[in-house]
């Protein structure tokens, strides 16, 4: 699907002192990583809507043999759609609460994602970056768990921890961000009148697509676009945080700055996918705030990298990597981070 980058072997870290706190890694940050810039924000929407729509165009008059290459792109402009979308849930897209409501529920729209489902859910994310048991984003089993999950539930968590992986999203996507009675108060609200929007907007545009394009239609132009989009999304949410050599920790253990620092990746993909993508993969920084844009992700890595280079772990996408965290990162391992499947098993011989 891309061109792939030579993926040397990540290295550990080095430890952070657990005195440093996350405000400290904040104030040696520049401020201007802070400003929102509403001339650049609106570039990216006119960027990513027309890319979508170029890919569209192509589809349209592609012959079959082009297709999956028109199939990647237009799945990974989609891609820059939910990372809009992204910014707004961050309140880093516009000083305007209702603007940053509006957009997101907008671009989010295509993708059939309803905002504050994901929003709250991303939230508790970053707050419990890497936490054991309490995050919620490729969050590992714990080996006594794992063997008392029923046979289904162990059979999907398997595939989706393994060769599967990019189908992570989706499952995260139907389980968390519908179902408003998790929720409680005013988040119960609004992630009902998010998943409404959604609902009530498959009702409408399913119906027509299906009537104007076809079977065939609504897979070519809507379906296959989709899962390339969430197959980024599955790898890059997965990458962002699972190595090796990156621990989840128990809560009586976890360090948030350790968590936000050391314990977040930066993986560098072909520069094509980061622009459509708006540098999402410059993950660092954003833990360190999620209140920098999108567009202000690469000063702020820089100033970290000069600041607090000896504790980033940076790496290059390639199948290499894939094949490392899909082969070894499967269960919580409280001395060697993870362990695999077929260790488990041994073990248990």
């Amino acid at each position: 699907m891309t061109t792939l980058l030579t993926q040397p072997q990540p290295s550990v870290s080095s430890q952070l002192d657990p005195n440093i706190r996350l405000r400290d890694i904040l104030k040696t940050l520049p401020a201007e990583v802070f400003v929102k810039n509403p001339r650049k924000a609106w570039f990216k929407v006119f960027l990513t809507v027309s890319m979508v729509a170029l890919g569209w165009a192509a589809l349209a008059v592609s012959p079959w043999y082009l297709l999956p290459i028109v199939w990647a792109f237009t799945g990974t402009a989609m891609t820059g759609l939910f990372v809009i979308g992204h910014d707004c849930g961050h309140r880093s897209f516009s000083n305007k609460n209702w603007v940053n409501d509006l957009v997101g529920h907008a671009v989010f729209l295509p993708l059939f994602y309803p905002f504050y489902g994901w929003k709250i859910c991303h939230d508790h994310h970053h707050k419990h970056t890497n936490k054991l048991g309490i995050d919620n984003a490729w969050d590992p089993s714990v080996a006594d768990d794992y063997q008392t999950f029923p046979f289904v539930v162990r059979w999907v968590y398997q595939r989706l921890r393994g060769r599967f992986w990019w189908l992570g999203s989706i499952f995260h996507w139907a389980k968390k961000h519908f179902v408003w009675t998790n929720f409680e108060g005013k988040e119960s609200e609004q992630v009902r009148v998010s998943a409404l929007v959604v609902i009530i907007g498959a009702a409408i545009s399913f119906p027509i697509a299906f009537s104007t394009l076809g079977v065939w239609g609504v897979i070519k132009f809507w379906l296959l676009p989709w899962l390339v989009f969430h197959f980024w999304m599955s790898t890059f949410t997965i990458v962002h945080h699972t190595i090796p050599s990156i621990p989840f920790r128990k809560e009586d253990q976890w360090n948030e700055a350790e968590a936000q620092l050391c314990g977040t990746v930066h993986c560098d993909y072909p520069r094509w996918v980061e622009i459509l993508c708006h540098d999402i993969n410059v993950h660092i920084p954003h833990h360190i705030s999620s209140g920098i844009p999108s567009y202000n992700l690469r000063m702020a890595h820089q100033s970290l990298k000069e600041n607090w280079g000896e504790y980033l772990c940076e790496l290059r996408f390639s199948w290499q990597l894939m094949d490392e965290i899909t082969s070894q990162c499967h269960l919580y391992h409280p001395e060697t981070n993870y362990q695999s499947f077929q260790q488990y098993h041994q073990s248990k011989k």
